[in-house]
């Protein structure tokens, strides 16, 4: 496979696993109702429990993220909690155009890429083209975004043709040539100027990879046009439907699906045409047939027939594949298939041109599924730049706030195409936050419980990103209040609480994180790091879940559940099948493994396994004692 060679790459080709994990420190929650509400700590902690802007009743923590912060910091510190938990990831990233007029600076000359250029590749980046030093910032981010991507997962990359050959090299690289779904064009605009020199560029790119090569995305819904060719001129009690061929390629290697079927008007054979068989296996095309009239196998010895239908010579082709002929005698099956033809519904499979032409298919609307994808967008159905501009414009009463947003209806379609009800939505280049508000109108619409997480670098991660969010839920909020007081139906008010939110509030509401210290300092703790962050990366490294309550029901080896008090001693993390945790640490000394701690401990687990700065237990005694032993800070996993 080819690969893209250019300065400075050995120097970021792993530069992802260098980068410092950071933990996320929330700065307020913002609840659809009530605007910001989340009391902090002196630590600068949420408090345990989240109450609700007004002070009555507990809200459940948002689902959502805004991360203000370096996006591939931000990245890294999302591992631990999401790591191949992402269904859905858009990045409309620098373009690399060179204009720096704009509030978002689309190149990497910005102070803070060329920053981090110096530090990671050193004086040489001094002399980088503007394309060496794009494919240094790209590279490491795009690693961390296919750890993230789940499974089932896709990626959807906006680009230009700056970089968009290169971009395709990078991702062949990272996902693998063979998750290459598409390279989409999105009709950006609806006009041309008559002042555009040389080739106008009405399209942009969107490449997209998955984790996985057997993915495929959701069809589209069909439009009323596509099914206006679905009649149904003989009463069909299934419905509409529309005739297709009753073929199917692949002859060659179907030979046993190709033979010959007696027309019972005119007694000719019809053989599928060459190179195609027919649709369904034997037995199931003798069945439709005898919904005409009666028919039968036989054996018409055309072996020559068949393989030129097949497409080989005679030695190759499938011996002793009988016809479909019929039985009745021909004038007795004309007249049965007359009556139908005059009188009755259509079989599934029927000679077209009333009994006279070719063997067809009945396709009913309601089997088909939906569009299928295709690989160009057009303006119409999925938004243009103008679209998106006025937009938010409008959203901040009339100032222009950021030069360059997508239109949500390009984000819904990826949505729709690459996301379930339930899917995490990842934009690592969150901008003005259009993600943001498509997966809100996308859960609006469907009622579904789609989460998203946006990552900003720049300042305006608050003022733009974050404030583009508050608003659209503002607004989503006063739609529902006037519905809600102007219905008369009691079912629907008792879905809301008390606030007047609806139970899927905590989607419509997000948390606003900022990056905060290090975990690690030259593989030591950092002790400016609470040791409450520190259980909780433990816990959630070892066992993929949040840090259980202080008493939580946990589930037990043999599958059962079991209540698990957390006030054994101050060091338990929790129980998770059969196995227990503890995190021995002390900021100001050193902590040890001995029986003394051992004594502490209370329940009875089938394994134990305890994080402490020494161990002075002899290792044959762990062993009997299903005891395993982690040093700190030397296993802690780091990602």
């Amino acid at each position: 496979m080819p690969s893209l060679d250019w300065i400075g790459k050995k120097k970021v080709v792993n530069h992802h696993l260098e980068v410092p994990f950071r933990v996320l420190e929330k700065k307020y929650d913002f609840y659809a109702e009530g605007g910001e509400g989340l009391p902090l700590s002196p630590a600068g902690k949420p408090s345990f429990a989240t109450p609700s802007p007004k002070g009555d009743t507990p809200l459940k923590t948002p689902e959502n993220r805004i991360i203000h912060g370096d996006n591939l910091e931000a990245l890294k510190s999302l591992l631990p909690e999401y790591e191949g938990r992402i269904d859905c990831i858009y990045i409309d990233p620098p373009y690399n155009t060179g204009n720096e007029g704009w509030v978002y600076n689309d190149n990497v000359n910005d102070p803070r890429i060329k920053k981090w250029l110096g530090e990671v590749v050193g004086k040489e980046s001094e002399d980088f083209t503007r394309h060496d030093k794009w494919l240094c910032m790209i590279y490491p981010r795009l690693k961390l975004l296919q750890k993230l991507l789940s499974d089932k997962g896709a990626i959807f990359i906006s680009i230009d043709d700056n970089e968009e050959a290169n971009l395709k090299l990078v991702c062949d690289e990272i996902f693998g040539s063979g998750n290459f779904v598409a390279n989409i064009s999105w009709q950006r605009t609806y006009s041309m100027r008559n002042d555009v020199k040389g080739i106008a560029s009405e399209v942009e790119s969107v490449l997209v990879y998955s984790k996985n090569p057997c993915w495929q995305p959701n069809r589209l819904q069909r439009t009323e046009e596509m099914d206006s060719k679905y009649k149904n001129p003989d009463n069909d009690p299934k419905g509409a439907w529309r005739n297709i061929v009753a073929s199917a390629p692949g002859a060659a290697t179907h030979q046993g699906m190709v033979y010959a079927i007696q027309n019972p008007l005119t007694g000719d054979f019809a053989y599928p045409p060459q190179g195609r068989c027919w649709s369904l296996g034997q037995d199931q095309m003798l069945n439709a047939m005898n919904e005409w009239c009666n028919y039968e196998l036989k054996d018409l010895h055309d072996i020559e027939k068949r393989a030129e239908m097949c497409g080989v010579s005679k030695d190759k082709v499938k011996k002793d594949v009988l016809a479909i002929v019929i039985k009745d005698d021909l004038e007795t099956a004309k007249q049965k298939v007359l009556n139908i033809l005059n009188n009755g519904v259509l079989p599934e499979f029927y000679f077209s041109k009333q009994g006279y032409g070719t063997l067809s298919r009945k396709a009913y609307l309601n089997s088909v599924s939906g569009r299928p994808v295709t690989n160009f967008w057009s303006f119409e159905e999925c938004g243009h730049t103008d679209e998106a501009s006025r937009l938010l414009k409008t959203l901040f009463d009339g100032k222009t706030v950021f030069d360059t947003p997508k239109p949500t209806r390009l984000i819904e379609r990826i949505l729709q195409i690459a996301t379930e009800k339930d899917s995490i939505i990842l934009d690592s280049f969150a901008g003005s936050g259009t993600t943001a508000h498509a997966v809100l109108n996308m859960n609006r619409k469907d009622g579904g419980r789609r989460r998203f997480i946006l990552i900003e670098m720049m300042d305006y991660a608050e003022t733009i990103t974050a404030e583009r969010v508050k608003r659209v839920i503002k607004n989503y909020e006063k739609e529902k209040q006037t519905d809600l007081f102007a219905s008369n139906d009691a079912h629907e008010k008792e879905k809301r609480s008390p606030l007047g939110l609806s139970k899927s509030a905590c989607y419509e509401s997000f948390s606003f994180y900022e990056l905060g210290e290090p975990l690690l300092i030259n593989n030591l703790l950092n002790e400016k790091v609470d040791t409450q962050t520190i259980r909780e990366y433990i816990w959630f490294t070892e066992t993929g879940r949040k840090i259980p309550d202080e008493t939580t029901k946990q589930v037990r080896g043999d599958g059962h559940a079991e209540l698990v008090s957390a006030s054994e001693n101050q060091y338990f993390l929790g129980c998770n099948y059969g196995a227990a945790y503890w995190f021995y640490y002390e900021k100001e000394k050193a902590t040890t493994l001995d029986i003394d701690f051992l004594s502490t401990i209370k329940g009875k687990y089938e394994q134990y396994i305890i994080y402490a700065d020494i161990c002075l237990i002899p290792q044959d005694l762990l062993q009997k004692s299903n005891i395993i032993f982690k040093k700190i800070p030397r296993d802690i996993k780091k990602f």
